[in-house]
């Protein structure tokens, strides 16, 4: 059993004050396992009684199982991070391993989800494209493609322009998070803000194919394989799977619009009638 698939169906149900108390128990996961429930509740400013109710209504019987599971999320976790080294190991040959890692993103895809997010994006909602660092030039790529085919994109290029755009964000539109580690802490206060609303908007990530934290907080979760690389502190790990999701993910967007020609699309794309390079 793991806590964030028990609580997924539940975290809309939860008013602003619940959705704080889920917030210090999901930034303090480890801490939390080691505690008593009078700990927690004096930690958080509530009595026993509102956080145990809080627990049961995330979708446990009480405190006991609440706590047990957490245990058992943060070990399994512990485990599947020893297990899965070659997300992080250096490579001898990494060309070798950089393919299969390619091969491996489109392989796992579910076209459950895909079809998902094109229904979605059948309306033509504005999109918001989040993401940090490197992931957030190669954004600069993705909104090049989605804004050819008639969406609004919209992607926030720092903190301050972060901030302003989900203030913005209505229920009818799409929100990708890029985030392969899926453990950024602005980008989840981002998305636990927007939950908080009363109908808000469907929420997509993109994060590397460990159990994290905006993986498990987003309505759909499309994750990604690929090496982990730092060059002199600098983050250099590959972008190119995450491209790829988009690109298939747009390539199936066109299969599901009778209206649309993919091979006009593509000529379109190839053949611009304006100079691209200005």
């Amino acid at each position: 059993m793991n806590f964030f698939e028990v609580i997924q169906p539940h975290i809309n149900k939860l008013s602003k004050s619940e959705y704080a108390l889920l917030d210090y128990v999901v930034k303090n996961l480890v801490a939390v396992q080691h505690k008593s429930i009078r700990e927690i509740a004096a930690e958080c400013f509530v009595s026993t009684t509102t956080f145990l109710r809080f627990v049961r209504k995330i979708g446990f019987s009480g405190y006991s199982e609440f706590s047990t599971v957490i245990k058992y999320t943060i070990l399994n976790t512990k485990e599947t991070n020893q297990n899965n080294v070659t997300f992080t190991q250096k490579q001898s040959k990494y060309r070798n391993e950089y393919l299969k890692n390619l091969e491996e993103t489109v392989r796992v895809l579910d076209e459950r989800k895909l079809a998902e997010i094109c229904q979605k994006l059948a309306s033509t909602p504005k999109l918001f494209f989040y993401a940090k660092g490197l992931s957030k030039n190669t954004t600069a790529y993705i909104e090049y493609l989605y804004t050819l085919n008639d969406f609004i994109v919209i992607t926030p290029h720092n903190h301050e322009q972060r901030q302003w755009a989900y203030r913005n964000i209505k229920k009818e539109d799409l929100i990708f998070i890029f985030n392969y580690s899926g453990e950024d802490e602005e980008l989840i206060q981002i998305i636990q803000t927007i939950k908080t609303q009363t109908e808000h908007s469907s929420i997509i990530s993109v994060t590397g194919a460990n159990n994290n934290t905006i993986q498990n907080l987003s309505d759909i979760n499309l994750y990604l394989f690929t090496d982990e690389i730092t060059v002199q502190g600098v983050d250099m790990t590959s972008n190119v799977s995450m491209i790829i999701i988009m690109e298939l993910l747009l390539y199936q967007y066109w299969e599901h619009q009778d209206s649309i020609n993919p091979d006009l699309i593509l000529n379109k794309i190839k053949n611009p009638s304006t100079n691209l390079d200005e």
